[in-house]
């Protein structure tokens, strides 16, 4: 395999991705989790409201501004995941070690796994409802397809964030200290 020399990009990137200065917000797993959890909610959200605004006979300028609103507390939690990640997803292969090559391999064949199974789950959703129902629902076909796509964007990202792991402790705290 060749070697590709990092760019000055590749090296500002993994500074970026390795700086310690927010690394309180994802220390914990549960911070994770709840990060992960606060970027899916905020997915859901703004796939609500742009649902809304294809579905609604009225101009709902309204749902304009909220999803305005929630960007910015979508992009931070974006950069969380990414950071607590270390940008395994984000950062070229050449940035990468092995461990988080072989890292990015587990985390998209995983991410890939539960989007078949999603993908799956609401194909027969569809089909059921336009089966009890007599008719297809046409008018669901394009917001489902639209969340389908961006699940499929992100779940790699919540994934990744999902199954990334804890900072090894500090050895000078583990020391024993004499007595």
């Amino acid at each position: 395999m060749p070697t590709t020399r990092m760019t000055a990009y590749d090296r500002r990137m993994v500074r970026l991705m390795n700086n310690p200065q927010g690394r309180v917000l994802y220390a914990t797993a549960a911070r994770r989790r709840l990060a992960v959890a606060v970027h899916i909610t905020l997915t859901a959200a703004f796939g609500a409201l742009m649902a809304r605004l294809y579905l609604a006979e009225s101009e709902q300028m309204w749902a304009v501004v909220v999803m305005a609103v929630l960007l910015l507390p979508w992009m931070i939690a974006t950069g969380v995941i990414n950071a607590a990640t270390r940008g395994l997803l984000e950062l070229r292969e050449r940035a990468l070690g092995e461990r988080q090559s072989a890292e990015r391999s587990r985390v998209l064949a995983r991410a890939h796994r539960v989007m078949t199974l999603l993908l799956v789950t609401v194909a027969a959703g569809l089909l059921m409802v336009g089966a009890a129902s007599g008719d297809a629902p046409r008018v669901y076909v394009a917001p489902v397809l639209i969340a389908a796509l961006v699940a499929h964007w992100l779940m790699p990202l919540w994934v990744a964030g999902l199954m990334a792991q804890d900072e090894p402790a500090d050895d000078e705290g583990l020391a024993v200290q004499p007595s």
